[in-house]
């Protein structure tokens, strides 16, 4: 609760990670389903129109999940080699093609290659690495 007032007065949005009914209950901005989170249960509860769903995803099929989760934004990852698993430009711009959700750009992403993510759809980035 006093990071939710705290995030209110700041006027920072609070999402929750992967409790829906949490988040509804504490009256927060969204939640947050993570890539392994494939529950469509969330469906059937009564949503208010500012509440925002988010996700991320790592492939095509987690993409589709994402979109029958019916979340607003996905956080696509990940764009630049930063583990062993990285998409890549080109594959990232062919996977969020695929989409027709806001795609946000997630994964390795530093001050020397944030240009590159100008050159794909996505609407924003997020990285760890680009803000130490």
């Amino acid at each position: 609760m006093k990071i939710r007032n705290f995030c209110k007065i700041d006027r920072r949005n609070f999402y929750l990670a992967n409790n829906i009914k949490l988040a509804l209950k504490l009256n927060l901005d969204g939640v947050y389903f993570p890539s392994f989170n494939k529950d469509l249960k969330h469906l059937n509860y009564i949503i208010p129109k500012k509440f925002i769903i988010i996700g991320s995803a790592h492939n095509l099929r987690e993409i589709g999940v994402k979109e029958r989760q019916n979340v607003k934004e996905i956080f696509l990852s990940s764009l630049f080699k930063d583990n062993g698993n990285y998409l890549g430009l080109n594959k990232f711009k062919l996977l969020s093609n695929y989409s027709k959700k806001d795609i946000i750009a997630l994964g390795g992403i530093s001050k020397k290659n944030v240009k590159i993510i100008s050159l794909t759809k996505s609407i924003g980035f997020a990285g760890i690495s680009y803000f130490r």
